[in-house]
């Protein structure tokens, strides 16, 4: 467990509370997130809230503060940066890891910087508002690759997230029994990967293998992939599960 995590998100409360104002974290990761949403009760005498930009992001930063409590709404300080090649026919082939790493190669903290998407050879990037200009001054080239960096006003439609529905046959709906489907694993594999503590659901990372999925719980599995459990189809003639799910494309 990250004490100091724990006790950065009290602070915030505490001080959101007291203040009267609305406070936010940078970007937290999954791993932070999860230890969020196991205090999320403690916190609802504040409020909160999460968002990493637009939805279905995985890195996202913690609202602290309510608008029905304090009277009055404030975004979160997110801003979506759009990385374009100058000639996209003369560029390398970038990748997340590319844009990532030259954003970081500028001096810029991890925690200032959420989601990344890889469109088309162009980078989205939901980043703090307060580095947002730094980076529209100061990143010219990714790899090999001039390029412009641009504000975006509105969240376009090509970074929305987009599903493939799916139905599947599936022993029960146990959490281990339908990652071990989702992904073509062994249901050893598939328990191995809950209780090493790679399995999220619904933001919250979870180590009990026979948990059991309602419709709407959002599954991720770290370097795997996401879905959302949409629910169950009846049983097959050998007393099996048909499944429904929204998988992440």
């Amino acid at each position: 467990m990250d004490n100091a995590l724990i006790n950065r998100l009290n602070e915030l409360a505490e001080r959101s509370y007291n203040e009267n104002r609305f406070l936010f974290t940078d970007f937290l990761d999954m791993s932070q997130l999860s230890i969020y949403y196991n205090m999320k009760n403690d916190l609802e005498y504040v409020g909160t809230s999460v968002s990493g930009g637009t939805d279905g992001c995985e890195r996202c930063m913690v609202r602290f503060g309510s608008p029905e409590s304090l009277g009055y709404n404030e975004e979160f300080p997110i801003i979506l940066l759009n990385i374009c090649p100058l000639q996209k026919k003369f560029s390398d082939k970038l990748t997340h890891r590319d844009f990532l790493g030259t954003v970081i190669g500028l001096g810029i903290d991890r925690s200032k910087v959420g989601d990344i998407i890889v469109k088309d050879n162009e980078g989205y990037i939901f980043v703090t508002e307060g580095i947002s200009d730094y980076i529209m001054s100061n990143l010219t080239k990714v790899k090999h690759t001039n390029v412009k960096v641009k504000r975006c006003e509105n969240i376009p439609d090509a970074i929305s997230p987009t599903f493939a529905d799916e139905s599947l046959i599936v022993s029960s709906n146990r959490l281990d029994a339908v990652i071990a489907r989702v992904y073509k694993l062994s249901r050893e594999l598939a328990v191995r990967y809950i209780s090493e503590g790679k399995v999220y659901l619904s933001g919250s990372q979870i180590t009990e293998n026979a948990k059991s999925l309602k419709n709407g719980d959002i599954v991720s599995v770290r370097g795997k992939g996401k879905f959302i459990f949409a629910g169950e189809g009846g049983s097959t003639r050998k007393d099996k599960l048909f499944i429904n799910i929204k998988r992440y494309v």
